[in-house]
């Protein structure tokens, strides 16, 4: 039998804007829930589809340009004039001097542009190029109307991701820690027909976004999350939502993104998608403090975005999972 403890967290343990509904879960009852594998090691072979849809694996700049104010000097002030160069004396170069090799000569500062592509992909999705020769396998971040995420570049400086677009107008930043960076941007018009619920936190902090689509329970068809094989093909007709997950887990104290992005202007039946934050006890994060934020696309554009910080128990509930069950909203979906 499934066995459930409740915990009534006091003020600290878990702040946020809203009251959010806490629940742990022993190893045992996580068993039934989620199977004795939480993540599959082995992965089936992608399809064409899920190629296009799956995210890659990232200095994590923070860009905020806002109330910038142009000023000018009040007053003219002087400007030193260099004396004129009397009693140096002129020699010129010996005549064995000559011009250094050409492989000694530092790059040439076109050779290291950095340049960046969006381009729409199906599902409201953008796929992002980024071409850096000077910049191979640097950690960079990924910045998206308030998503952000870490990447790595390959060992040519090149990268190649595919984000759900949060807003039609979708403007992309990829900035590197020295303030080096592009900015690519497109218009998508399909993300009208989508709904889309990010969670994000930095490194191990080991939250996970959950659906419970049209009454099923864990473990059942149409429950979503990362840790299963995604239906991309279902997700284009209607049948079924899609999480992606984006971020470099192999970076130190990457930035990590979850979206979970369902059909719901071509939805092939109707009733609500149950949606739920959960964190796993394990042995990066138990007896520490995490946080996360939630962004939720809402009427008219508008980013509704929530944020949390989470007290978890010690080592020894590690196994448990913490189910956050109000931090973002369910989704009412009508059919098409």
């Amino acid at each position: 039998m499934r066995h459930i403890k409740e915990i009534a967290t006091a003020v600290g343990t878990l702040a946020i804007a809203v009251g959010v509904g806490f629940v742990m879960q022993s190893s045992e009852a996580a068993k039934e829930r989620y199977g004795e594998a939480a993540r599959p090691s082995a992965v089936t072979a992608p399809t064409p589809d899920d190629e296009q849809l799956s995210g890659t694996s990232s200095a994590d700049v923070l860009l905020e340009v806002q109330e910038i104010e142009l000023t000018s000097a009040s007053e003219a002030m002087p400007v030193p004039v260099p004396q004129t160069d009397r009693g140096v004396h002129r020699v010129s170069a010996p005549a064995s001097a000559k011009m250094p090799d050409a492989s000694d000569v530092l790059p040439q500062a076109e050779s290291c542009r950095i340049v960046a592509d969006a381009q729409n992909a199906p599902a409201a999705m953008v796929a992002l190029t980024l071409a850096a020769p000077c910049a191979a396998n640097e950690r960079l971040t990924v910045h998206h109307n308030g998503m952000m995420f870490t990447e790595t570049t390959n060992a040519t400086g090149s990268l190649n991701v595919v984000v759900p677009a949060l807003t039609e107008q979708a403007v992309f930043i990829m900035a590197f820690s020295n303030g080096d960076g592009a900015v690519a941007q497109t218009t998508v018009p399909e993300l009208e027909r989508y709904d889309r619920t990010t969670i994000q936190w930095r490194g191990r902090a080991g939250f996970e976004l959950h659906a419970r689509e049209f009454g099923a329970d864990y473990g059942q068809d149409g429950h979503v999350w990362s840790g299963i094989a995604q239906n991309a093909e279902g997700m284009t007709q209607g049948n079924n939502g899609y999480i992606m997950r984006l971020g470099d887990t192999q970076s130190a104290e990457p930035l990590m993104a979850e979206v979970y992005t369902f059909p719901s202007g071509v939805s092939a039946q109707d009733g609500t998608i149950d949606l739920s934050v959960e964190a796993e006890v394990t042995e990066s994060n138990c007896g520490l403090e995490v946080e996360a934020q939630s962004l939720e696309m809402m009427d008219g554009g508008v980013m509704k975005t929530q944020d949390l910080t989470l007290a978890v128990p010690g080592c020894d509930a590690i196994g448990s999972f913490l189910v956050l069950n109000n931090l973002v909203a369910d989704l009412k979906v009508a059919s098409n």
